[in-house]
């Protein structure tokens, strides 16, 4: 199950699909354009059934196998994110956005490419048995599109047992693969503490109860989670990322302060503990010195948990297209909203090298078009390999 040759055929084509989006970028839910071309196209290459407006601009098309099945997965999902990032390009390409403030700094154009050129072919060879489901999702960056695709029906409408998701990964080298059974991205939550003292005179400190000072404690107090709370061997990173005060006015000590910050984790006992650790600790450091803290804490996309039986289907298929794949590969603390799609069903997600190029979110960022027949070839290899016909 290499590289199949008609993906090489078919690059210039995919190639061009992909320039497109990234000139055309469009943010969240707000995707009209770009849903309406993926709609086009699937209707063009012969799906047998094609879906607009899941999750508010979501599209799913439905492509039926020829062969008989006797047991197993009879419907599997292939996922691709479709929306850009408000980042203002400066790569420089010829296919630079033209959008100003929008670009395509995380490869989304480049999945949504690989994935329709695998229905190209699924549609052209229909070589398995039941159903592949493609699945373009909107608002991956912070919107949680894959969590309103699945609050729309998505699973139970198209019957869908297993789903299947693959990212690029600046560093790795082109082509190449890496999937692992459990976590492979984090939980992200984000938190917002006020601290409100007594504001007053910079000259009268005595007489506030100055919530600058209490913030810088309060700092420092938090990482007693990752440091003291928390299993060393369980992943964590808590982050304070912004700090305001209500005074403007270098004389002025201020009445309220507000931090605020991001905390990742890699399970749910963690996550858990993190939350209420944060709150004890925000309490208590402000009750320490006369001052009052409530806060804000708010779940975000949960742990990306890959399936272990689905992991290892995943990493076969890998391995036959790249000659091998790495299963010990590094989980990231970055979140995927995938996730939910992992949690409603069994399934798996994958990095695929993109080479040495900027990161992602980077301004100079750029999907790597060679790597096109690899992805498409590992979305079709699962079809074929998870419904074999008999």
């Amino acid at each position: 199950m290499p590289i199949k040759n008609r993906f090489a055929e078919m690059l210039p084509e995919a190639v061009e699909w992909r320039h497109d989006f990234h000139r055309n970028p469009e943010l969240l839910y707000d995707l009209p354009r770009t849903s309406a071309r993926v709609a086009d196209l699937l209707r063009a290459f012969g799906c047998d059934e094609v879906v607009e407006g899941i999750g508010r601009s979501g599209v799913v098309g439905v492509i039926a196998g020829t062969g008989a099945r006797a047991s197993g997965p009879r419907v599997i999902g292939l996922r691709a994110d479709m929306d850009a990032l408000p980042v203002r390009e400066k790569t420089g390409a010829p296919h630079a956005s033209e959008v100003p403030g929008k670009m395509h700094a995380c490869g989304h154009d480049g999945h949504t490419a690989t994935l329709l050129s695998a229905a190209k072919y699924l549609c052209e060879t229909r070589a398995f048995a039941g159903r592949a489901v493609v699945i373009f999702q909107p608002a991956e960056e912070g919107g949680a599109g894959a969590r309103e695709m699945i609050r729309d029906g998505l699973m139970e409408r198209f019957g869908i047992e297993e789903v299947y998701a693959l990212h690029n990964m600046p560093g790795m080298a082109p082509g190449s693969f890496g999937i692992r059974p459990g976590a492979m991205m984090a939980a992200a939550d984000f938190f917002e503490i006020t601290l409100e003292g007594k504001g007053g005179h910079a000259a009268k400190p005595q007489e506030t109860v100055d919530p600058v000072p209490v913030a810088a404690h309060l700092i420092l107090a938090l990482q007693s989670i990752v440091a003291r709370a928390a299993d060393p061997l369980q992943e964590i990173v808590l982050s304070v990322t912004t700090l305001e005060s209500d005074s403007q006015a270098l004389n002025v000590i201020g009445n309220s302060v507000k931090l605020g910050g991001t905390v990742r984790t890699m399970s749910a006992e963690t996550r858990d503990l993190a939350e209420t650790r944060l709150r004890e600790i925000a309490q208590g450091v402000a009750a320490t010195h006369n001052a009052r803290a409530s806060v804000d804490y708010r779940r975000g996309y949960p742990v990306t948990r890959n399936d272990p039986e689905r992991a290892e289907a995943a990493a076969q298929v890998a391995e036959a297209v790249a000659g091998e794949v790495d299963r010990m590969v590094d989980p990231m603390m970055g979140a995927e909203d995938f996730a939910y799609m992992l949690e409603a069903r069994p399934g798996a997600y994958g990095f695929i090298g993109n080479g040495d190029s900027a990161p992602l979110h980077h301004a100079q960022y750029d999907f790597n078009d060679a790597i096109l027949p690899a992805g498409a070839s590992w979305f079709v290899g699962l079809v074929e390999a998870r419904l074999a016909a008999e």
